[in-house]
Order: C-alpha cells, then structure tokens, then sequence
C-alpha cells in the first residue's frame, strides 16, 4: 500500500513559490546599483590607469550578470510544475548559481593574472581619482549587501549575489587603502598588489559555493540532515518495523525533499490506522529535522522482497 503525504503547500505538488522569489525586489534594486557603480568605475579606471579598480569594475560586471541570471533563474523557477515537469522549473536557481561560481572563478584567474604583470612593470597611477571612485563604489557594496544580508540564509542563488556583492565592498576597501598608499607615498606596486589581494577574496568564497551547489545537483542529503538520526526517529514511531529506500535530496533553496518506504506491523495499522501513521511520520520529519516535502509508502513485512522480485 502506498501513499504521499505532504504539508505546507497544495497537496501532491511542490510549493508555488521558491525562497529567492521573496528577494526579487530587493535583487533588482541592488542590480540597478551595481551597474551604475560599474560604469563610474570603469571610466574611473580608465581615468586614473588602476588596475585595482579595474578589478572591482570587473567584479562589478559578473556581479551584474550573475543578479541578472538570478532574476531570470526566478522567473523560470516559479512557473507552474507541468506533468512533465513536476518540480516545475525550480533547479534553474541551482543552475544560476553554478554559472555565477564559473563567472567568479574566471574573473578571479584573469586579475590573478593581470596582477602579477603589472607588479613587474607597474603603470603610473593617479590615486586620488581612485580613492573617490572607489569610496563611491564602497557605499553603494554596502547598500546593496543590506539588501540581500537576509536572504543569503535561505537561497543558494540569493548568497551567491551576497557573495559577490561582499567580495566587491572589500575590493572597494583595499582599492581605497591602496590608492591612499599611491596618493600619500608614491608606492605605484600598492595598486596591483591590491588588484592581487581582490583576485585572492574572490576564489576561496566562490569554490565554497560551487561545493554547496554541487551537492544540490549531485542529490546529496539537504545540510543539517543526518541520514542515520532520520531513519532512528522514523524507528522510534509506534508500529514502524523497518525503513528502507530512504532517500533526502533539495530540489532548490528552501525545498528540501524524502521519500522512504515505511515497514509497519499490521495490528499497529488495524490500530492506529493509515491516517494517523501517515501524520506521526510527517510531523516528526517535519518537527525534528525541517523537511516538510515527504512521500512514504507504507507496507506490510515482506513486501520488500516482494519488490526486489518485481524489479528483476
């Protein structure tokens, strides 16, 4: 005998709306604000030939694109599941975020790069245009992390922006430290050690995403879940004799998903009834471990057996 049980959204489909979706306005504002503080830096790069601020102006560029994708990723995501797609187009999120990782992983190799040669030969560098552009750039980064500080808890695609929008406020603060050095000393190697220093924030941030992300598309168990302590408090209920093809798995920030084949002695099910185990299941999954998505198939003992012969 099998059933699917579920709570928090219409019963026998997947929510109607995603966690990022929450964050749309507030992506859209910090969008706005990115691509304005992006030109005035690239003319402002341009103008004063730092190459540190030429990083954050890069930065500035993937940071666009990456809000960008994830607005786009939102709009995909919340269209209604299809009878082929029954999850609708949730995991396009999980996908943004993984574009944004390669995005920040190329900028971060190509200022890497850039930053070394100009350290050997390092171009005159007018600092205090720099200071102000950067000082700009630093203001509008902290706005634009204000904004998105809450829902880089809850969405992948929400903390890959953070990320980026972080790594730019402390771009913006070593340009700003390095064109005072250039302004007060002369020292024209600040500017590419700084550019160095924005190449360096970039990497360790963004593989500690692109490993979050990962374990999404790779199905592995949703974080904080441990598998063992799941399958103990599902044995722990009254009338359950056994569990087994227990699988756990996030479809996309904030839609965390099991489904598992419950063993249940028959005198417990004539007592208890289908209902009401289908409830103590639910709500201690939901209770103790915040996994609200859950399909169970409950069965009789040796049913499974019974299955393992129908599969071959």
């Amino acid at each position: 005998m099998g059933a699917g049980h579920s709570h928090g959204h219409t019963h026998g489909g997947p929510p109607t709306g995603t966690t990022t979706a929450a964050y749309r306005g507030r992506l859209r504002i910090a969008l706005a604000i990115t691509l304005s503080v992006m030109v005035v830096e690239i003319v402002g790069s341009v103008a004063a030939g730092s190459l540190a601020l030429f990083a954050d102006a890069a930065h500035m560029a993937t940071d666009a694109v990456g809000l960008g994708m994830a607005l786009l990723a939102i709009h995909f995501a919340n269209r209604p599941a299809t009878a082929n797609r029954t999850f609708g187009y949730a995991r396009a999120e999980i996908l943004a975020a993984l574009a944004n990782c390669v995005l920040l992983l190329g900028v971060g190799g190509f200022l890497l790069y850039e930053a070394v040669e100009r350290f050997v030969t390092p171009p005159e560098t007018r600092g205090g245009l720099a200071l102000i552009v950067a000082f700009v750039g630093m203001v509008a980064n902290l706005v634009s992390l204000s904004l998105l500080v809450r829902g880089q808890k809850d969405s992948l695609n929400v903390r890959g922006a953070y990320l980026e929008v972080l790594a730019d406020t402390l771009g913006s603060l070593t340009v700003l430290v390095s064109s005072a050095i250039v302004l007060l000393t002369g020292w024209q190697q600040a500017d590419p050690i700084a550019g160095l220093l924005i190449g360096l924030m970039i990497v360790p941030r963004t593989v500690k995403l692109l490993r979050e992300t990962l374990n999404v598309l790779l199905e592995a168990a949703p974080k904080g879940v441990d598998m063992g302590e799941v399958r103990a408090h599902m044995l722990a209920l009254p009338g359950v004799a056994d569990v087994h093809d227990l699988h756990a798995w996030t479809i996309t920030s904030g839609l965390p998903v099991l489904s598992a084949h419950v063993v249940v002695d028959q005198d417990a099910l004539d007592t208890e009834g289908h209902e009401k185990m289908l409830h103590d299941l639910q709500g201690c999954l939901g209770h103790h471990f915040d996994v609200e998505h859950c399909t169970f198939q409950l069965e009789p003992r040796g049913h499974a057996a019974h299955e393992a012969k129908l599969c071959h």
